[in-house]
């Protein structure tokens, strides 16, 4: 795949894990604004070059729901806990295992940025942005209100970045007592007419939404549209799930992960070591890469969970699309 890439300084390319993460680290340097074509959308660019097959499969299966994939594997956390540990006595406070799989995302996005394509019009089109949605609720009850956030990252962003800015965008929509967010709101004033005009309303935000004619600012707070959803099982203390990825917006994976479980594995003098593990599903858009470039960017994500000090550190350098 002919990425483009944007290279770092020659002091950025040396990663430093024991280096104390800093926001003053200097930003990556940014490629120029592209033009926007004819064919484009407004929160992407339509992708020209991607083989015919790949032109064709949005055809052959219209939907998300026609094109899911669904994968599991586990993370090795033994360490990734005890790096947990050593932020939280660093001084960030509720840092947390979420934070590094976000972290992982953004990171593997910047190196594999076929990832974050969406589907739409049955066209393929490379994502402006790095744009993460997940639903919370304000207290853990059944009675609480829930509401979906979206939290935009930037792709060389550290994890001390991707913390401060998903605590800041969880801890202002936790001072609305109702927890509602403008899509809630949204929902609420669409809910409340007539099924009959409801239904015509869908179908034609379902037909703008085909030609990329939906407002700017109805796509800026859809839960719907986005580059990835992702949901922790293990916050209510059970295993992950696979969940459907949505027809209506452009969704392209939804990420799944549960509880912690301990396992006893053999070393090779014979001795049994205890590690723990972090089960995960994914469902993805088959038709945004194939399934060699999903499994290379999976594995980086693990890698990364597994090891998040890389994280630390901006990437050496950040790759974009093909035209």
């Amino acid at each position: 795949m002919n990425n483009q890439t944007i290279e770092a300084s020659a002091a950025t390319n040396i990663a430093d894990a024991t280096a104390p993460a800093s926001n003053a680290q200097p930003r990556l340097p940014r490629p120029a604004p592209r033009k926007r074509r004819f064919g484009d959308r407004k929160e992407g660019r339509r992708l020209r070059t991607v083989y015919p097959m790949n032109k064709f499969m949005p055809f052959i299966m219209p939907t998300r729901a026609d094109a899911q994939n669904y994968f599991t594997d586990e993370f090795d956390v033994t360490e990734t806990d005890v790096f947990c540990k050593k932020m939280i006595a660093d001084g960030y406070k509720d840092f947390s295992f979420l934070h590094i799989i976000l972290a992982a995302y953004v990171r593997t996005v910047s190196q594999k940025p076929a990832i974050n394509r969406f589907i739409s019009g049955q066209r393929i089109y490379a994502r402006n942005n790095i744009e993460v949605n997940m639903t919370i609720k304000k207290d853990m009850t059944e009675s609480s209100p829930d509401t979906c956030i979206s939290v935009y990252f930037e792709p060389d962003d550290t994890l001390i970045d991707i913390y401060e800015k998903f605590n800041q965008k969880v801890a202002e929509q936790k001072k609305n007592a109702e927890l509602d967010s403008s899509f809630d709101k949204t929902a609420g004033a669409l809910a409340s007419l007539p099924r009959p005009i409801l239904r015509g309303v869908v179908r034609l935000l379902n037909w703008m939404d085909y030609h990329g004619w939906l407002p700017k600012f109805l796509t800026d707070l859809s839960p719907f549209h986005g580059s990835m959803i992702i949901t922790s099982m293990g916050s209510l203390g059970i295993k992950p799930i696979y969940h459907h990825i949505y027809n209506f917006g452009n969704l392209p994976i939804f990420f799944s992960y549960g509880i912690k479980r301990t396992v006893y594995r053999p070393k090779r003098d014979g001795s049994v070591e205890q590690r723990r593990l972090i089960d995960f599903k994914v469902v993805t858009d088959e038709r945004i890469c194939d399934g060699f470039y999903f499994a290379s960017a999976f594995k980086m994500i693990r890698r990364l969970v597994e090891h998040p000090e890389a994280l630390l550190q901006r990437p050496a350098a950040i790759y974009e699309d093909i035209d």
